[in-house]
């Protein structure tokens, strides 16, 4: 049972990572340092929880966010997308070996999960810029940001609610995959 709860936490935290990086990976530090439902000291993935580690990561995610913000270059959404699968895979990884379980498990789960996530949320932001005034679009990252922090600290300290956390997001990748079917399914030409 411990080790379904460490995956789920591992899982919840990855997603939340792919959703928006900055505010996961801060949370998740601090109450790691707090030793607050995860404590990565005395596992080789100690780092997760340093304060160099967190500023470096905060400073790399707000640097891609705004240069995506400027810019709607495809390469650097994938750029963002490699830092959330790895840092989705780290934590995962993490939260196994916090508690004495093979770290490769919660590794492969997180990379899974941070994918889902950052694809999930790619989909719903691209729909909903797509409908709001440059104003209301230029807050949905702050709204991605709140929603992925409240995901990471949920998935940390209740983990059973990652399952919610990735039952939404898988959700979300495929209504709105079916909207975009439906959308241009009266466009196809029949040959």
């Amino acid at each position: 049972m411990d080790l379904l709860l460490d995956l789920l936490q591992g899982a919840g935290i990855a997603a939340a990572i792919g959703i928006r990086p900055l505010l996961p990976v801060l949370i998740v530090g601090a109450l790691a340092v707090a030793n607050l439902g995860v404590d990565f000291g005395g596992t080789e993935f100690s780092f997760l929880e340093s304060w160099p580690f967190i500023a470096a990561i905060a400073v790399l995610a707000i640097g891609l966010e705004l240069v995506l913000l400027r810019s709607a270059n495809t390469s650097l959404w994938f750029g963002l997308l490699a830092v959330c699968v790895v840092l989705g895979g780290l934590e995962g990884a993490g939260s196994l070996a916090d508690r004495g379980h093979p770290a490769i498990a919660g590794g492969i789960i997180g990379v899974l999960c941070a994918a889902l996530g950052a694809y999930a949320a790619r989909a719903l932001f691209t729909r909903a810029r797509r409908r709001l005034d440059a104003g209301a679009a230029a807050t949905l990252p702050i709204y991605g940001e709140v929603a992925a922090g409240v995901a990471a600290a949920a998935s940390v300290l209740a983990p059973p609610l990652a399952l919610v956390v990735i039952a939404a997001l898988a959700s979300l990748l495929v209504r709105g995959r079916r909207r975009e079917e439906r959308k241009y399914a009266g466009l196809r030409i029949l040959r």
